[in-house]
């Protein structure tokens, strides 16, 4: 309970921090807004883009590397503090890597102590498919694209606020852009 208590301290005192404003007019105030503008562009215009991808097996085979269509083809896990993505601290969007949708924002990724990248929310909940399963013999929650179906990670109850959640990614599951790119991401994938 008490390390708990004292995650809690330590994610409310770096989310103020965050949240302090640098002098206006100074270049990380400038790039702060501008981030924030292409994040908010990050949202697809409809559900439309959201129709199923259908490719067979042997198309994902060939599309994906070994490790890839292990993970997002055939539910596997990649080993803790082995992904590229575990201890990033980039400013961009995550996106999948079957498939390109943005799923998760840098801003919502935490150290978890798991080895995984972790997020407490997905950009939009519809991006996301969930499925309990019971592969090991008690219920996890698995989470998957919405659009392509690639398996990215679980879904646990024990992440930080503001929602609870503890998104438990794999890597190789993941693609990422900078923020500094997203604008051209923006513009590829609509």
């Amino acid at each position: 309970m008490r390390i708990l208590v004292l995650f809690l301290i330590a994610t409310l005192s770096c989310t103020n921090k965050v949240s302090e404003k640098p002098a206006l007019g100074s270049k990380k105030n400038e790039e702060s807004t501008t981030i924030e503008s292409k994040r908010s562009q990050i949202k697809l215009p409809n559900n439309t883009a959201l129709a199923a991808i259908e490719k067979s097996e042997k198309d994902w085979e060939a599309l994906l590397s070994d490790q890839e269509f292990y993970v997002l083809r055939k539910k596997g896990t990649e080993r803790s503090f082995t992904g590229q993505y575990w201890d990033s601290k980039e400013d961009g969007v995550y996106t999948c890597n079957g498939c390109g949708l943005p799923l998760f924002e840098s801003q919502t990724k935490f150290k978890s102590g798991t080895g995984w990248p972790s997020y407490y929310k997905p950009i939009e909940k519809e991006y996301i498919r969930e499925d309990t399963d019971y592969d090991l013999g008690y219920a996890r929650t698995e989470v998957m694209c919405n659009r392509c179906g690639g398996h990215l990670g679980h879904v646990f109850p024990d992440g930080p606020p503001p929602t609870g959640l503890r998104y438990c990614i794999n890597s190789v599951s993941l693609d990422f852009v900078k923020a500094d790119s997203v604008d051209q991401y923006i513009i590829n994938y609509k």
